[in-house]
């Protein structure tokens, strides 16, 4: 089973041990939204379910949301984005990365895409 899971809102989650979870941007969402110049994060603690907002992402092209990849708690945010969204340009899936969450519910991952599963997605969508 894949721990690093993609949605079709191209958000992804890479679960790690004991159901705590990263969530982020994928490589194709942070290029189509262009240069980042602004990122809101949840509180720590927020309580917040499957597809509701997580955060809010401005870029020099638009605003958007990061939509929440599977329900649960947010244990830690990523402070560092606040003065330097452009990190997640630089590295999405790494150290781009949004906020961890404690996973309610493992079950909601089984609605989302493996790495292969999410390639194909955006391939058609080219």
């Amino acid at each position: 089973m894949s721990d690093l899971w993609f949605t079709e809102d191209h958000e992804w989650i890479r679960v790690e041990g004991d159901e705590g979870a990263v969530v982020g941007i994928t490589d194709y969402a942070q290029d189509q939204l262009g240069e980042l110049v602004f990122v809101e994060l949840p509180e720590v603690g927020a309580e917040l379910d499957q597809g509701e907002e997580g955060a809010v992402i401005e870029s020099v092209k638009a605003a958007g949301e990061l939509k929440i990849p599977v329900s649960g708690t947010v244990t830690e945010v990523n402070e560092s984005l606040e003065d330097e969204p452009g990190q997640i340009n630089a590295d999405p899936l790494g150290d781009g990365w949004f906020f961890r969450i404690q996973v309610r519910d493992a079950s909601e991952l089984d609605g989302l895409m493996d790495e292969e599963a999410y390639r194909t997605y955006i391939e058609s969508l080219d």
